[in-house]
């Protein structure tokens, strides 16, 4: 089969070398031409024009940075792609623009999926890590083997083409709330005079997540939280754990948009006093009333990280 992938950066890099192991012929495109002619070295071929590296591919496979991105790639290749080929997207992208953009190709008769990673790198070079998929399900049988190839589960989320896309969002959400838990980790045991080695060495025997106790808490939690995000009469509507160290705050915020969703950071520092008794762990937090980021947009990741593409 021939594909072409636009975006071989880290991960795209690695998703090109596991497709050509595949016996896939692949085109590939990318801004900075250098990095699409170093993965000439295992048979791909490089095109300084996307609209040529189109030609006779059946799958076009997407991993660049961001919704602006996707959009300033396609757009100019409306008349190029040919109405039998898939678009496969593995950006990062907002829920909002996601579903425009599956609605805009699908009213020009092609077939665009989202298909966000759980992935790094070495994920992408050896197929293992996990996939989302959002799309109608005959649209996942139809890819779901060719998926399978590039990844190590592909999971399919609903029918509605911008979940995948809010469920990527969930995740990375989650990876940054346990390096924030680490990092409270870290201090105490420094306030106690516990070497950082030693007290991760407790997750060699303790994985909260695998706690009855800890899945029943996180559970009951996102049912709270679901609860109280929308609320009648426009006032705010808190979702956070009012008893967590809660680093992050999700508010219901009316900015013009129903139910919009935005992230309140709170801005003072957090202080852990190592004096042992009550205030061993005590953490100060104080919002700002006002200070709020729109959290419809990607969250910024560096490349190669283990947020994925």
């Amino acid at each position: 089969m021939k594909i072409a992938f636009f975006g071989t950066g880290l991960m795209g890099s690695g998703f090109v070398r596991r497709m050509r192991a595949n016996g896939h012929q692949v085109n590939v495109w990318n801004r900075s031409a250098a990095k699409a002619r170093a993965l000439q070295d295992v048979g791909a071929t490089a095109f300084d024009d996307p609209a040529a590296a189109l030609a006779g591919a059946e799958r076009l496979h997407l991993s660049l940075a961001d919704d602006a991105s996707v959009d300033t790639v396609l757009e100019p290749l409306a008349a190029v792609i040919a109405p039998g080929t898939w678009i496969v997207d593995h950006t990062t992208t907002a829920v909002t623009p996601t579903a425009e953009r599956v609605a805009r190709w699908r009213a020009r008769g092609r077939g665009f999926v989202h298909a966000p990673v759980f992935m790094g790198p070495a994920n992408a070079l050896e197929g293992s890590g996990l996939m989302l998929l959002s799309c109608a399900q005959a649209q996942h049988d139809a890819l779901l083997p060719a998926l399978q190839q590039m990844t190590g589960k592909v999971v399919h989320v609903g029918e509605a083409p911008e979940r995948a896309a809010a469920f990527k969002l969930f995740g990375n959400l989650t990876l940054i709330g346990i390096i924030g838990v680490l990092g409270d980790v870290n201090r105490l045991a420094a306030a106690v005079g516990i070497s950082t080695q030693d007290a991760f060495s407790l997750f060699e025997h303790f994985n909260p997540g695998q706690t009855g106790a800890g899945a029943g808490r996180a559970h009951r939690l996102g049912r709270r939280h679901a609860a109280v995000v929308r609320t009648r009469d426009g006032a705010q509507g808190r979702a956070a754990d009012d008893r967590g160290s809660a680093s992050w705050r999700l508010r219901a915020a009316r900015d013009g948009r129903r139910g919009r969703l935005v992230r309140r950071r709170p801005l003072a520092r957090r202080r852990c006093a190592g004096r042992g008794g009550r205030g061993a762990h005590r953490h100060l937090i104080q919002d700002a009333p006002g200070k709020h980021e729109d959290l419809r947009g990607p969250m910024p990741v560096r490349a190669g990280s283990a947020f994925g593409a």
